[in-house]
């Protein structure tokens, strides 16, 4: 789908969708406990959402989303019964959250992941590293080995209480799945980082989510200590946040003077994302997003549209997206008439007005959703190729933008 967006303000109240990081780990919590059930409130879902719910039911987690309206009904525990095929999708998150879990079952019990778009990609390498050294029995797919790719792996279990290292700067993603996984063992085991880590605010969204579930972690230098031989216990009900990564295009849009409310968020959640306000002040110096990567995108469109020069630093980790994020930014700046350069770690922007013009939505649905940002502030219209990516964190993303008035056509 192309959409051509023709210049104009927009305005008014926007709820935005749940959180996909936090449904991510209720679903997975939820998942986790053994013959409990637990309803969780998530009034909307999306593409990266569904991939978890698929390979939870592919583990015969028992899961009724289509028929309680904004309620998705879960029931545990996770218990593959013989060969698993485990779809992910492109959703990073579901594979190295799901990873460590099927490293817990018996080896006879295999599952294999596989994904799509750039995931096969993306790596993977010390949290296999880490989980292999302590048990793990894992291997690549022939075909995987054939195409020089990450996926399809082959997990079957073995995985072993004991002391685990990774990297931080890669993926925090790492973290929360062993930190999901390693309660479960029957001893106790330390997880930690040798390298600062990054994105710091998605571990302590995961820590939130594993006490609600009555799960023990105990902070330490540089990580964590994980008794094992836990349970998790389910709460009953859990509510999804508000989805302050989407609530960021929103925020944008109001600074740069479009009368937009948005409504439902936690100022109090864990969701490192809240702090895009904070960020859009430092508009016109230097922005460090090494906590709140996923506000890159965005920040470098209010960037772009506003008068001066922005250094936005700490992004390395995202050439290895959905897209290489820097390059695609720099590029959709310039397609729009603006100013930008990259660097190894982020961009150099020399903000001022944009014109508009032909962006390519790089199947990447936060390259989609700052380029319809951007066409608020454009003097032309502005035509996004591959616009439907939006779908892969909200679905309702240009629902919402023509309700507040925006002008676009769709093909």
């Amino acid at each position: 789908m192309n959409v051509t967006i023709h210049p104009s303000p927009i305005g008014g109240s926007v709820t935005p969708p749940p959180s996909k990081s936090h449904v991510h780990r209720l679903l997975i919590a939820s998942a986790l406990c053994n013959e409990q059930t637990t309803a969780i409130y998530c009034p909307g879902e999306n593409a990266d959402i569904g991939a978890t719910i698929r390979c939870l039911k592919a583990m015969y987690v028992q899961i009724w989303p289509e028929s309680c309206g904004n309620w998705i009904m879960i029931e545990g525990p996770l218990k593959p019964l013989g060969v698993t095929q485990m779809d992910c999708g492109e959703s990073g998150s579901t594979l190295r959250f799901m990873l460590p879990l099927c490293g817990l079952h018996r080896p006879e019990l295999p599952v294999v992941l596989s994904g799509s778009g750039r995931l096969p990609q993306r790596p993977n390498g010390p949290l296999l590293d880490a989980m292999a050294k302590n048990g793990a029995r894992i291997c690549l797919h022939p075909e995987a080995e054939k195409r020089k790719e990450q996926l399809p792996i082959i997990v079957s279990g073995g995985m072993q209480p004991g002391d685990y290292t990774l990297p931080g700067h890669i993926s925090s993603q790492y973290f929360t799945g062993l930190l999901f996984a390693l309660p479960l063992l029957s001893g106790d085991s330390t997880l930690r980082y040798t390298t600062p880590l990054e994105s710091m605010p998605y571990v302590d969204l995961t820590l939130s989510v594993l006490r609600q579930f009555g799960i023990r972690i105990e902070a330490m230098e540089m990580g964590w200590r994980i008794p094992g031989n836990q349970r998790y216990c389910s709460p009953g009900q859990a509510t999804a946040e508000g989805d302050w990564s989407a609530a960021a295009f929103w925020e944008t849009a109001n600074y740069l003077g479009n009368a937009v409310t948005t409504l439902g968020m936690n100022a109090a959640s864990a969701q490192g994302d809240k702090a895009i306000g904070q960020l859009l002040q430092k508009i016109g110096g230097e922005i460090n997003v090494t906590d709140t990567p996923d506000l890159m995108p965005i920040l470098s469109i209010a960037a772009a549209a506003t008068p001066g020069k922005t250094v936005i630093t700490g992004a390395a980790r995202l050439r290895i997206k959905e897209s290489d994020r820097l390059a695609a930014m720099a590029k959709v700046i310039r397609q729009l008439g603006g100013h930008a350069e990259e660097m190894p770690d982020g961009l150099i922007i020399h903000g001022g007005k944009l014109k508009g013009g032909i962006v390519n939505g790089m199947n990447d649905h936060r390259v989609v959703m700052s380029a319809a940002i951007a066409a608020t502030v454009c003097e032309k219209p502005v035509t996004i190729l591959g616009a439907e990516a939006a779908s892969k964190s909200y679905p309702a993303f240009f629902e919402d933008y023509k309700k507040l008035g925006g002008m676009l056509d769709e093909r």
